[in-house]
């Protein structure tokens, strides 16, 4: 199963129809960076990705380097692994290009079976990876035994109590990636239980509907013209918890 997944992963970019750049080309990074946060707003706001510094960070399915970058920038000292042998062609020269060539130790890797020793790293993040992966419980225990003692992992899965994914059973429109070879959503109790050989998880329901650019036609328009504008619109309180994404931050 392993192998299915580097071999799907490594034919995908992940958003790559978001530009219309050369890959690999620094205007390709940042047209899927601005494409990410601004489809992920609420990512800068949970994460303070410039408050690492001098700490030793792993990223798990590290893709094209775009979270990394950013670590990278806060001076983290990071490393990022991934599956995918053109992910991590592609994080090089993202990182190259952005000047910060040197700065990170990227390899190809399986997130199930780290390389790296007991209590290697004080940060461990994988956000949308957990669900892509063969046995999630054994990646998780793997960041655990990595990260030290009082450490900090950070983790993101997809909600299946959400209004993303009652959306796409309404409209007949498929999720991203939904031909990967697993793709698993959680509810909140399952997602906790995944998490609890951690001494403290805390878990933040997220992304909410915002306007969509890979879609279109007259659904894309409805979604865009109505459904945002009127679910935002709804206390927040009311319907924090089927955010599409549960974030997770994690203590050893």
């Amino acid at each position: 199963m392993i192998d299915a997944i580097a071999a799907y992963w490594n034919e995908r970019i992940h958003d790559l129809e978001m530009t219309d750049q050369p890959v690999g080309t620094v205007e390709f990074f940042d047209d899927l960076d601005e494409y990410r946060f601004d489809k992920l707003r609420y990512l800068p706001k949970l994460v303070d990705f410039g408050g690492y510094r001098d700490r030793r960070l792993l990223e798990v399915g590290c893709g094209i380097g775009t979270d990394l970058v950013r670590f990278a920038r806060g001076d983290a000292r990071v490393t990022g692994i991934d599956l995918a042998q053109r992910s991590i062609e592609l994080a090089t020269a993202n990182f190259e290009l952005h000047g910060l060539g040197g700065r990170a130790d990227l390899r190809v890797a399986n997130g199930e079976a780290l390389p790296f020793a007991d209590e290697s790293f004080e940060v461990v993040y994988g956000h949308g990876v957990l669900q892509y992966t063969a046995d999630a419980r054994r990646m998780v225990d793997e960041c655990r035994r990595v990260l030290k003692p009082g450490g900090v992992a950070m983790f993101m899965v997809y909600n299946r109590v959400s209004w993303l994914n009652a959306l796409s059973h309404v409209t007949a429109v498929g999720l991203e990636h939904a031909d990967a070879p697993v793709l698993k959503t959680y509810s909140i109790p399952e997602f906790r239980r995944l998490l609890s050989g951690f001494g403290e998880a805390r878990i933040v329901p997220e992304r909410f509907p915002v306007p969509s650019r890979l879609h279109t036609g007259w659904k894309g328009a409805l979604y865009n013209r109505l459904f945002v504008g009127t679910f935002n619109a709804i206390p927040r309180p009311l319907v924090r918890r089927f955010g599409w994404h549960l974030m997770a931050f994690c203590r050893r």
